[in-house]
């Protein structure tokens, strides 16, 4: 593995290399408040055995440092793009898991002829596409995250980040974004995707599994795949489900 800082856009954007192969590098796209290994530390090695694997940490989180830019989905793709070029990486197969998905998806739609294949775990198109009690913050629904969550994200930050004590002001700037400043995109913006997506989503997601299935239909080549007795956090921790699936998605990409 080598790491590194990418300045990109008044950033320095940390990133990873995992193995070596493949048609394509694949990106991985960490969830929100999280960092590279709280999302993909089981996944990872698995997925970097046959071919190359670029992780990223976006904007304020784990190495990379905040700054006072205003946090939107399409500047965190631009970020995943400078990381590219500074990569010498024309195209790559992205997969990303919650605010990870957005920001592969946005990839997908701002930058097609830099993106392969897409894997979007625990992700949806538009804020109504999530259950009515996460967008309600309820702390008694059994899909939110539990006071252990929180504090695993809390400890994998203050381990990593340039400045430990940021955390909770971090976290507010990424609630508003999620809960108020992203729009999501239409129907037709969707139906525009040029690459196909696994869509994958637990059973107990944040994500209404309605909301999924049109994702599917929308998409051309896409495919769904539901996990049974899986919430949201949970899903990037089942690679008995995860892995099989992510990899003969990406396999068949070599000969479709």
């Amino acid at each position: 593995m080598s790491s590194g800082f990418a300045h990109v856009n008044g950033l320095k954007i940390y990133y990873e290399v995992h193995g070596e192969g493949g048609e394509r590098p694949l990106v991985l796209l960490h969830g929100g408040a999280h960092t590279i290994e709280l999302s993909f530390g089981r996944v990872l090695p698995a997925l970097a055995e046959h071919r190359q694997v670029v992780a990223i940490e976006l904007q304020g989180h784990g190495r990379t440092a905040d700054t006072d830019r205003e946090m939107s989905i399409e500047a965190f793709a631009d970020d995943v793009l400078g990381v590219l070029d500074h990569l010498g990486i024309e195209r790559a197969d992205i997969l990303g898991f919650s605010l990870g998905g957005l920001t592969a998806l946005q990839f997908g739609l701002r930058h097609p002829r830099r993106t392969g294949r897409l894997v979007l775990l625990s992700a949806n198109y538009r804020p109504d596409g999530v259950h009515e009690e996460i967008r309600a913050n309820d702390p008694g629904s059994t899909r939110m995250p539990t006071k252990a969550d929180f504090a695993e994200m809390r400890d994998a930050y203050v381990e990593v980040a340039p400045d430990p004590g940021h955390f909770e002001t971090f976290l507010g700037r990424l609630s508003v974004l999620v809960n108020k400043t992203w729009q999501g995109w239409s129907d037709e913006e969707l139906s525009g995707l040029g690459s196909p997506a696994l869509i994958m989503i637990g059973d107990q997601d944040f994500t209404k599994p309605g909301h999924a299935v049109r994702m599917q239909e929308l998409i051309s080549g896409s495919q769904l795949a539901v996990l049974p007795d899986t919430k949201h956090v949970q899903i990037v921790n089942r690679p008995d489900f995860v892995l099989p699936m992510v990899e003969k998605f990406l396999d068949w990409s070599r000969v479709s």
